[in-house]
């Protein structure tokens, strides 16, 4: 439903990171206890309901560079434009705190060409990820974006910019499109960006942590004792629920295929019981 909106606000990509779709299929945090099965399954459901371009966090890949091959090849089957491999150490070792640690260079080399070696289509983008501005810092990310890109992928994320000069170090350094986990303080600015080499931005989870809080407090009014009726002012309308589920099309199918209007009759506006 989020990523129909999306298409029909106007955005050209949607983003489904690993923290949402851990959120989503499982109620979890996000510690990597999602499975690529799980992970393809959802991003195949989000594909198949719409035709926004889809960007998706492959973490790590779940696993060894192998494991990666076999992720890109799901993943690409699913239906995505869009995949970043990141070279955290997934999922974190024992003791582990913070941002964690990174594998070496050559291992994560070795990944960026396993996803590669694993794409069929070219058209299929596949981005190197690294948190190494927040771990290692600026020299390391620089090196480590210059050996993705030497081994052959498509575009750099940059998790954890926060500073123009950050960008602008990386951006000299590389010739492929980079792309920010965020883009806010000094690097909100559209134009800037552009001129860095920056070509998608994301702005947070916000829509879902949006849709979260919007059913925990229907539902906490509801046990509280509101009723219903004083509630509909903050519920999607029966137009917008049939614009997202898409209910003409379906219609339309049904007089093709029956010869006749639909059974079951439009979408009537919510009236909530009053007593």
């Amino acid at each position: 439903m989020s990523a129909r909106a999306a298409e029909d606000i106007g955005f050209e990509v949607g983003m489904f990171a690993g923290s949402i779709a851990s959120g989503t299929v499982l109620g979890a945090p996000d510690l990597i206890v999602l499975t690529l099965t799980e992970f393809a399954q959802q991003i195949h459901r989000i594909c198949r309901a719409g035709d926004i371009s889809l960007m998706v966090d492959a973490d790590h890949g779940y696993g060894n560079a192998l494991n990666v091959k076999r992720t890109v090849e799901e993943l690409e089957t699913a239906g995505v434009s869009c995949l970043t491999i990141e070279d955290t150490q997934l999922p974190l070792g024992f003791g582990a705190a913070g941002e964690g640690q990174l594998i070496s260079v050559e291992e994560g080399i070795g990944k960026m060409k396993a996803a590669l070696s694993g794409r069929q289509d070219p058209a299929l983008v596949v981005a190197g990820r690294s948190s190494a501005l927040r771990v290692t810092g600026l020299e390391d990310a620089i090196k480590r974006a210059k050996a993705y890109e030497d081994a052959g992928v498509d575009a750099m994320f940059l998790a954890g910019a926060q500073t123009r000069a950050e960008v602008e170090a990386v951006s000299a350094e590389v010739n492929i499109p980079l792309l920010l986990g965020g883009a806010g303080g000094e690097l909100a600015d559209l134009d800037f960006l552009s001129g860095a080499g920056v070509r998608v931005a994301l702005q947070g989870h916000l829509p879902f942590a949006a849709a979260v809080k919007a059913a925990y407090d229907t539902m906490k009014s509801l046990r509280d004792g509101v009723k219903p009726a004083d509630l509909t002012d903050t519920l999607a309308s029966p137009e917008l629920m049939n614009q997202l589920t898409r209910r003409d099309d379906y219609n339309q199918w049904v007089r093709t295929s029956w010869g006749r209007a639909p059974l079951l009759s439009p979408h009537q506006p919510f009236k909530p019981n009053a007593s």
